[in-house]
């Protein structure tokens, strides 16, 4: 089976018995080493050792008046916010634990960069031994943001730092640029004649997704939205991509995304939605707990819709953790 997303740290870690991952030093180490973690050149002795004893030993306390000697507030700041996130990955069982106790009780204080890390790296694990390329790059949207736009009549996604990098670059190819049209036009469109490519740049997040046109796409997002319900809550669903919510009696749904819920919430509440409003929805998902003694009994049966939206930028950022938080699901054994 080929290697993918080598960059979520998955070597870094190991499974337990029950398939999560174990919180290693080595994990803990990647993330002192990044590069919002070492101290700058102007940093104070303080920090320039409090770095250095933790590169020593990740996992020993720290003291409040460690970070007090700091001379700059940001950089207190700072890590009092990392120190906060290594405890709650210190005092969980697993990746995957650690992350359910931020989607439940609240992430205020974590960075999204570290969620989204986190993301990365339990969905590496949901999916090893996926072989379906079209599932890989659609979970990307889990943990990074996608900018949508329209290449001949067709919606693409594209990674979102990838297109603002090449904008603020400029390094859009004369013709482009000649003729008003996006980065994301000059990369890659993923297809069935090139699926062969992705396991070799993976990482570099550099394949556009054809979610407008091509069924594969959506599919591959429904398989990746299945695989991480099944991998963090244990429970068996079934997601498939609609056109529309034609149930009357629609009892629920979960936003996958800030504008997804906000748009949700305005159709529950049975307001007008302007045509505007409503383009910006990109996918709608109907989801159906298998197991019936799973499903909280005020879903009576009924199956729950999700909703993808990308917002007035046409920015599309994933919110994985409202699948924790909002799906009526009874808690039994989790990873």
């Amino acid at each position: 089976m080929p290697e993918f997303w080598v960059s979520s740290g998955h070597h870094l870690t190991r499974r337990d018995e029950g398939g999560g991952l174990v919180v290693t030093d080595e994990l803990l180490l990647a993330y002192l080493a990044r590069p919002e973690l070492v101290p700058p050149e102007e940093a104070c002795d303080a920090e320039r050792a409090l770095h250095a004893a933790l590169l020593a030993d990740p996992r020993r306390p720290v003291a409040p008046a460690e970070i007090a000697a700091m001379a700059d507030a940001d950089a207190r700041e700072n890590w009092e916010m990392i120190l906060a996130f290594r405890d709650r990955l210190l005092a969980a069982r697993s990746v995957e634990a650690a992350y359910l106790d931020l989607a439940r009780r609240g992430a205020s204080g974590t960075p999204p960069l570290f969620l989204n890390q986190l993301v990365h790296l339990i969905l590496r694990n949901a999916l090893d031994g996926c072989d379906d390329p079209y599932t890989l790059r659609a979970a990307e949207m889990f943990f990074r943001p996608q900018r949508a736009s329209l290449s001949d009549g067709t919606l693409l996604l594209a990674d979102a730092e990838l297109i603002d990098e090449a904008e603020g670059a400029g390094r859009q190819s004369p013709l482009v640029a000649m003729l008003g049209r996006e980065p994301v036009s000059e990369l890659d469109v993923l297809t069935a004649d090139n699926t062969w490519t992705y396991w070799s740049r993976s990482d570099a997040f550099s394949m556009a997704l054809n979610l407008g046109s091509d069924p594969k796409s959506r599919d591959g997002l429904a398989r990746a939205i299945e695989a991480f319900i099944r991998h963090l809550l244990a429970v068996e669903v079934a997601v498939e991509p609609i056109a529309a919510i034609e149930d009357k009696d629609w009892r629920w749904f979960v936003g996958l995304d800030a504008e997804g819920t906000r748009i949700g919430n305005a159709l529950w509440r049975g307001e007008a939605v302007d045509a505007a409003t409503r383009e910006r929805v990109l996918t709608l998902f109907r989801l159906t707990i298998l197991d019936p003694s799973r499903a909280d009994p005020r879903l009576g049966g009924k199956p729950v819709y999700l909703l993808l939206a990308m917002n007035a930028d046409r920015l599309v950022t994933m919110k994985p953790q409202n699948l924790i938080a909002g799906l009526p699901v009874v808690v039994t054994g989790e990873a």
